[in-house]
């Protein structure tokens, strides 16, 4: 089984706290078949046990942002384009929130506590999709110089997903994965660029 550090160490590499580590974001954004091969590999099983409830990282900020990214991140890769994608959004959810409320998120660096925001980007929950518009905000006014830009293009996407969901309840391009019926106006809209993610 592995551990936070485990999780930590692969996700971030070493993580300069002022600094936004561009070359991780060929794994954080990029569809690589041996990304996810990999990840499926070697965190799946952590995957499971978390889902089940036989383990919980949440004694630290740290813990809690490993445990976050096994349910939000690496459920996307190991389970890409299927239901399982999704399946266990709910728990990242409750253990960001938990981490916000307890302001647990402070204990971090800017972009660790991105990635415990992460859940709330994917939430089909009109609320935490407003948090999430928030939390980003506060992360790019107060990036440096340096990352303003990559932290406004990662505010954008956060208030494009929450419009999403304003608009729809939804996301409507998870449906035809989940099986959901898409109204006409769902369809006309994923016709358009930029409506998947």
């Amino acid at each position: 089984m592995t551990t936070p550090a485990d999780v930590l160490s692969y996700w971030f590499g070493p993580l300069d706290e002022s600094s936004y580590p561009q070359e991780r974001l060929g794994i954080w954004w990029g569809k690589s078949t041996e990304t996810d091969a990999f990840i499926r590999t070697t965190f799946q099983a952590t995957l499971e046990a978390i889902g089940r409830g036989e383990l919980d990282w949440t004694s630290s900020a740290r813990g809690r942002l490993a445990q976050v990214l096994v349910l939000d991140q690496f459920s996307r890769n190991m389970h890409r384009d299927q239901p399982g994608m999704y399946a266990l959004d709910h728990l990242a959810q409750d253990l960001a929130l938990d981490g916000v409320m307890t302001r647990a998120d402070a204990d971090l660096t800017p972009v660790e506590r991105s990635f415990l925001y992460m859940p709330f980007m994917h939430a089909e929950n009109i609320a935490l999709q407003r948090l999430c518009v928030r939390k980003f905000q506060e992360l790019r006014d107060t990036a440096r110089p340096a990352d303003a830009d990559s932290w406004t293009r990662t505010l954008d996407y956060a208030v494009q997903h929450r419009d999403i969901v304003e608009r729809f309840g939804r996301f409507p391009h998870r449906n035809r994965i989940l099986g959901r019926e898409s109204t006409a106006e769902e369809l006309a809209f994923l016709e358009e660029p930029g409506s998947s993610f």
